[in-house]
């Protein structure tokens, strides 16, 4: 009699159960499959636009930059180039004592040192330190003429990280600005002044760092360029004794 009465009360929760599980399955199979949530992505443009105002002068300085790092590598890579035969061919046309042909030589070519060689031939017959101080004069001229803009890369350097500084204390005056409106200390409060915080401190160094790199790279550029004028110069004074 207990086996059966067990019996039955096991038989009935079963049957129960069974009809839950298949009621429950008619009621999702009517729902819209679920999705997961699609997560937001900014680009570059929208993370340069959430840096706020300060980022216009920080693009301007990045800019800058760049156009000055180009054009005076140019510059100074043009004035290093110098004909490897060039001193051995002056040395042959003054031997020879056919300055015109030296000083054409001097003027045909782009390098700064071609210019101390064409001053230096023109003076031949003076004195040898007036020869030596004309020269000098010319190399130094030659030499302002390549690092001209060169102090634009230096304080661009200089200035760049101040301006994301600057662009760190909007971003900190801003949240605490939202706060008091708000009257709520939360994420979403404070979300977009940390974004300007964050942006523009990393786009100020960026630009520092860009700067600093290139006016580096065209210092050594010049002190090879400045190198090949001074040995230039101290052959020509050798031929000419």
């Amino acid at each position: 009699m207990f086996h059966s009465v067990l019996l039955q009360i096991v038989t009935n929760t079963v049957v129960a159960t069974n009809q839950v599980v298949d009621t429950a399955k008619n009621a999702l199979s009517g729902m819209p499959p679920i999705t997961p949530p699609k997560q937001d992505s900014l680009s570059l443009w929208d993370l340069i636009v959430k840096g706020g105002p300060i980022m216009y002068p920080m693009g301007l300085l990045s800019i800058l930059t760049i156009y000055f790092f180009i054009e005076r590598f140019i510059t100074i890579r043009k004035a290093s180039k110098m004909e490897n035969n060039f001193m051995n061919n002056i040395k042959d046309y003054i031997h020879n004592g056919n300055m015109d042909a030296a000083k054409a030589l001097c003027k045909n070519s782009t390098a700064p040192a071609a210019r101390m060689v064409e001053k230096g031939i023109s003076r031949i017959g003076k004195p040898i330190k007036e020869i030596e101080e004309a020269m000098e004069s010319v190399g130094k001229l030659e030499i302002n003429k390549m690092e001209k803009n060169l102090s634009v890369l230096s304080l661009i350097g200089r200035i760049g990280p101040i301006f994301g500084f600057i662009g760190t204390i909007a971003g900190v005056i801003k949240i605490f600005y939202d706060i008091s409106l708000t009257d709520n200390i939360s994420i979403g409060v404070i979300s977009s002044g940390l974004y300007q915080k964050m942006i523009t401190s990393a786009s100020g160094l960026v630009i520092g760092l860009l700067a600093f790199i290139g006016y580096y790279i065209l210092n050594a550029m010049l002190d090879k360029t400045i190198n090949k004028m001074e040995t230039a110069s101290v052959e020509f004074m050798d031929i000419i004794q």
